[in-house]
C-alpha cells in the first residue's frame, strides 16, 4: 500500500507504479481520493490485500506494461469475479503486436501514462 485512499483503488505493476502515484496526486487535486497498490507480482496475487481495498473504495483501475490480455487486470478481474465483481478500467497494452521506440515513445503511443490512469479513474467512478 503506497496510499490509502477512499474512492478507488488503484493497483499497478512496474512503471506504471509511479504513473499510479502521479495520477493520484492528479486525481486529489480534482477531489478524488486514490488508493494505490504496488503490486510487484501477479503470481502470487494478493488477493487479500486487493479485495480489502476494493471494499473500501467500490472500484478499481489496473495499471500494467503489458498486454491486455494474461496480466494484472485480468487477474484482478478474476480476484473480484469469484469474491466481490466491482468496476473495472484497464490501463495496459490493448492486444497488439508491440513497436520499437524509446521508453518514452512506447509509454506514450499504448497511453501507459498517468493521464491515462486518471481518464480510466473518471471512467470507472461513474459506473459505482
Amino acid at each position: 500500500m503506497l496510499s490509502e485512499g477512499t474512492d478507488v483503488t488503484i493497483v499497478a505493476t512496474g512503471h506504471l507504479v509511479w504513473e499510479a502515484l502521479i495520477a493520484a496526486e492528479a486525481l486529489e487535486a480534482k477531489g478524488i481520493s486514490a488508493e494505490v497498490i504496488n503490486i510487484h507480482t501477479i503470481k502470487p496475487l494478493d488477493d487479500e490485500a486487493i479485495l480489502a481495498s476494493v471494499a473500501k473504495t467500490g472500484c478499481i483501475v489496473t495499471a500494467e506494461e503489458h498486454n491486455f490480455l494474461g496480466g494484472l487486470g485480468e487477474s484482478v478481474a478474476r480476484v473480484l469475479a469469484l469474491n466481490n465483481p466491482k468496476p473495472q478500467e484497464f490501463v495496459a497494452v490493448n492486444d497488439s503486436f508491440g513497436e520499437s521506440g524509446t521508453p518514452e515513445q512506447l509509454m506514450e503511443k499504448y497511453k501507459l501514462n498517468n493521464q491515462a490512469i486518471v481518464e480510466a479513474v473518471e471512467r470507472v467512478i461513474k459506473r459505482k
